[in-house]
């Protein structure tokens, strides 16, 4: 018992050296990264405002929630917590390869797909090389390289909150080793069409890996770009990036995944994650979400309904609104955004300000319910008119 209590008082085991120690070597890569940007917890968000009904406009999460065919299939005995989930996803990644008319292999399913963010970024990359990548940028696009000792080089946006082409034309031309590019852009919202993607593509040199994050696709305006199906046809070296946490609402299982050009890449990516990365929920409710396409398109319709309502207040309001195929809106509030975002927490509101350097006057506002928007309006008009 005595020694029990020296231990708990801070003395070290007997036998342990008291010597000082030199500090344990960290792996500098990962030490020196910048921090993601996270949504707020809705349980601070309330201590803070003092209010239950949070409105959770931060995270680009889905306010209708998932379809409930996902709901019975969990409640089912399909899903079985005591069995270890299948590694390979293979019921799931069948289900994938029938839907995009891809073969099965050349698809890897990941924990979100930020894992196949790092999978790629692992299998790919090595200390020297270099990335591509736009600013503002989706935090893992640059996190993830950095923690491998890749150098990122970041293209800003244009002025009018679109893409740099013709910049961006020019840094993949340099041979990077992965490009990564997200159509719709998050956090900024536009989406290449045909013609930007194409051009993009063209400028795409052997050696180098472009990956098209289509994360928010299913939110496009009608007539853009299929990303699957128009790199098929191109000839590069590609991956395509899908989730299940925005339009099909199932982010808090964690489900994404990776569509390759080719069985080695996607051989390779697949070893550069963890086994059992896919818990058996995740790969039960993304099968049952898959069946489920009716539900997926009534829900991102009705977003891109509140999207565009959305918009058209905050630029009454005289904000400065990027365009937005996505689920979320980003616009300049000439000024810090870290005020206006912490009057709106205060009101049981919460968004994300934006704080890459150089875009620390933007907001991103996920749309939520029609509820939670016209709350939104109402408190930003009220910031206005101060």
């Amino acid at each position: 018992m005595k020694r029990r209590q020296a231990i708990a008082l801070g003395e070290r085991p007997l036998g342990q050296s008291y010597k000082s120690r030199s500090p344990l070597p960290l792996n500098p890569h990962i030490t020196s990264l910048p921090p993601y940007n996270a949504g707020m917890n809705v349980a601070v968000a309330r201590a803070i405002s003092g209010r239950d009904d949070i409105a959770r406009l931060a995270s680009n999460e889905n306010p209708d929630g998932c379809s409930p065919k996902v709901v019975a299939a969990l409640a089912s005995s399909l899903f079985e917590p005591w069995r270890y989930a299948d590694p390979a996803c293979a019921e799931l990644r069948a289900a994938l390869g029938e839907k995009l008319v891809v073969d099965p292999g050349l698809i890897v399913v990941g924990n979100g797909s930020e894992e196949m963010i790092a999978a790629i970024s692992r299998a790919v990359l090595a200390a020297g090389t270099s990335v591509v990548t736009t600013v503002p940028s989706f935090g893992l696009h640059e996190i993830e390289p950095l923690a491998v000792g890749a150098t990122v080089v970041k293209i800003p946006m244009t002025p009018e909150m679109g893409f740099d082409l013709p910049a961006l034309e020019k840094a993949i031309s340099s041979q990077p080793r992965i490009v990564f590019v997200s159509s719709p852009w998050n956090p900024v919202g536009p989406g290449l069409d045909h013609a930007a993607l194409r051009r993009l593509v063209s400028a795409v040199r052997p050696g180098t890996l472009f990956v098209l994050d289509e994360a928010y696709f299913e939110f496009s305006d009608p007539g853009a770009p299929d990303g699957v199906e128009v790199l098929r046809a191109s000839g590069i070296d590609y991956v395509v990036l899908r989730t299940f946490s925005k339009a099909y609402g199932l982010a808090g299982l964690r489900v994404g995944y990776a569509v390759c050009s080719g069985i080695e890449l996607a051989t390779v990516v697949a070893a550069a994650k963890t086994p059992f990365n896919v818990n058996a929920a995740a790969q039960i409710a993304a099968i049952a979400a898959l069946a489920d396409a009716s539900w997926m398109k009534a829900s991102a319709n009705g977003v891109r309904a509140e999207r565009e309502r959305v918009a058209a207040a905050l630029a009454g309001l005289g904000f400065r609104v990027a365009p937005s195929q996505t689920n979320f809106i980003f616009f300049d509030c000439k000024g810090d955004s870290a005020s206006p975002a912490a009057e709106l927490l205060r009101q049981g509101i919460i968004v994300k300000a934006w704080r890459e350097r150089g875009y620390e006057t933007y907001l991103r506002v996920t749309i939520g319910s029609p509820a939670d928007n016209d709350r939104l309006i109402a408190e930003l008009a009220k910031l206005v008119r101060r």
